[in-house]
């Protein structure tokens, strides 16, 4: 059964174009990144949005890089952008495409503006284009070298790309309307000097094309259909048109939606950037980033990014998203998915003084999925469990052990604590409990009832791990709209457990083997900093949304 296509206006516009034969029938979309830092979890939207698009109607789609930037781009992007994409599961198929490949077409585009007396060169620098250009008031005020003639703009142009010029001294500048309301059709520049090397093209070229003028050229060249953008551009779209209307070339529709902003961190790339660089994460896939890496590395999968989009879904105005739905997200996917171990975090002992021996109790690998089957773990006299599991003078409705309390210890049995042990500070280093042999789980020898079950390991066979609890990387919804975003950072955003202990069964875990830790949380093992000596797992996610309750939810 073929899946519904989600209701929103692109569909309703593809929709129509399809009716009405616009595109001959076809739909090709594409996702256009600028390779100057790691994609985040707003780029992983639009990647859903424009795959599902092309798998949803039979269509294409492409991965182009807008490498038009030299001074910031770097192949280690490059290369982190295509696994991300292929790990989302966005199929391009062989259509991975430079926009520095189409660098002598834009050129030859360019000329033919300037041919037509659509395009000069000038002499202004950056600032003072800037200080001619007008207010949203005010209109801007022309060039002096903006009637240069068609023979001067050309001969300029082309000793600009031998590179006789030093950088920024002169731009070329689209010839449009210095008085019009929209700021971006006032003389545009679509060239700049730039004197540097090119992370694909080396030093052949010192011009550098701007976004505007090659982003309609990128998609015209590429056939493709529908070029879906981010709201900023909306006010850029009748640019994107006089380009492709006055050049006379194919020309594809251009459609923008609502950016993903998220709260309890930043979108920017030039902020994920001062964060890596200044070390208040490490690097970019540090799993509180946003970015795809970082939570992929996290524990996040595909699935769960793909359930997020489409609850989030496709707008025509920017709001912010609550960070909270994209944890629903991944509970909903992992709670299908991971296996179910226990894992003590803070361990205190437990010795049973009426237990001798050893045995094989049975726990199930996923409640949610019968087909995972169970697996055995090892019960014996001493155990540890969580100290949070344990209170000497317990508050109203603390339902776990407490001296003289009985508690069941998962999939084992019901005990009594009868000694708590402490050393000479008055730490407790130790509880001394009795077991009830009649009341193992599954025996049904027993109606012994107690109010908690706690999880628990057997001191002999659990493994040593490093635990690493991640939450939220800020303090406050939107920190990208405070001055001093940096003064907002979670300084409990990480926290370390250098010695928690695992059941045996997670010993052989391998990098970005995920699980349920019962009563803990989602967890993975770290592809970054695991080894087979040294398992190290991160928390995805808790098993309930903590942050509700210091909002006062």
């Amino acid at each position: 059964m073929e899946k519904e296509k989600p209701k929103n206006f692109i569909y309703e516009i593809i929709d129509e174009d399809i009716r009405t034969n616009k595109w001959g029938g076809r739909v090709h979309t594409r996702f256009p990144p600028e390779p100057n830092g790691y994609l985040h979890i707003g780029h992983a939207k639009s990647i859903c949005l424009n795959y599902g698009i092309a798998r949803d109607y039979n269509g294409k789609f492409n991965l182009r890089f807008d490498d038009t930037n030299p001074e910031k781009e770097e192949t280690e992007y490059v290369e982190s952008i295509i696994e991300d994409v292929k790990w989302l599961g966005a199929d391009f198929e062989d259509r991975i495409f430079y926009a520095s490949d189409y660098f002598e077409q834009m050129y030859q585009y360019a000329v033919e503006l300037i041919k037509k007396g659509k395009a000069y060169v000038c002499d202004l620098s950056a600032d003072e284009i800037r200080k001619t250009r007008g207010t949203l008031t005010e209109p801007g005020i022309e060039s002096p070298y903006r009637n240069r003639t068609v023979e001067e703009n050309l001969d300029l142009f082309e000793r600009m790309r031998k590179g006789e010029f030093p950088t920024g001294s002169k731009t070329l500048r689209a010839k449009i309307d210095m008085a019009s309301p929209n700021l971006n059709l006032r003389d545009p520049v679509m060239y700049r000097i730039v004197h540097a090397e090119h992370h694909r093209q080396g030093k052949k070229w010192c011009i550098y094309p701007t976004y505007d003028w090659a982003h309609g050229l990128e998609d015209s060249i590429e056939g493709i259909t529908h070029s879906i953008c981010t709201l900023e551009f909306e006010n850029h779209r009748p640019l994107y048109d006089w380009f492709l209307d006055e050049l006379e070339i194919y020309h594809p529709q251009q459609i923008e939606f609502a950016r993903l902003n998220l709260s309890y961190t930043v979108m920017s790339k030039r902020r994920l950037l001062q964060l890596v660089k200044d070390g208040y994460v490490d690097g970019w896939d540090d799993p509180r980033m946003p970015t795809i890496s970082g939570l992929r590395r996290r524990g996040f999968t595909p699935e769960s990014l793909w359930n997020f989009a489409e609850l989030v879904g496709v707008a025509k105005r920017d709001a912010m998203t609550d960070i909270a739905l994209l944890e629903f997200a991944i509970r909903d996917d992992l709670n299908k998915r991971a296996t179910r171990a226990m894992a003590v975090l803070d361990p205190i002992k437990v010795v049973l003084t009426n237990y001798e021996g050893e045995e094989d109790v049975e726990a199930v690998n996923n409640p949610e999925d019968p087909s995972a089957g169970t697996r055995k773990i090892k019960f014996t006299k001493e155990l540890y469990i969580d100290r949070a599991d344990f209170m000497e003078e317990p508050p109203k409705g603390f339902r776990r052990l407490i001296p003289g309390g009985e508690v069941r210890l998962r999939y084992a049995y019901i005990i009594k604590c009868e000694e708590v042990v402490k050393d000479e500070n008055g730490n407790i280093v130790e509880l001394r409990c009795t077991y009830d042999p009649d009341t193992k789980s599954g025996s049904g020898t027993s109606n012994k009832k107690v109010k908690g079950t706690i999880h628990w390991v057997s001191a002999k066979y659990a493994a040593k791990a490093e635990v690493r609890l991640y939450d939220r990387l800020f303090t406050i919804e939107d920190p990208a709209a405070e001055e001093n975003w940096l003064d907002y950072i979670n300084p409990d955003s990480l926290k370390v457990i250098e010695n928690a202990f695992i059941e045996p069964s997670l010993k052989d875990s391998k990098p970005g083997e995920i699980f349920q830790f019962e009563r803990q949380g989602y967890f993975c093992v770290d592809s970054k900093y695991s080894t087979p000596e040294k398992l190290v797992f991160n928390r995805t996610v808790t098993l309930k949304d903590s942050w509700a309750k210091k909002k006062g939810q």
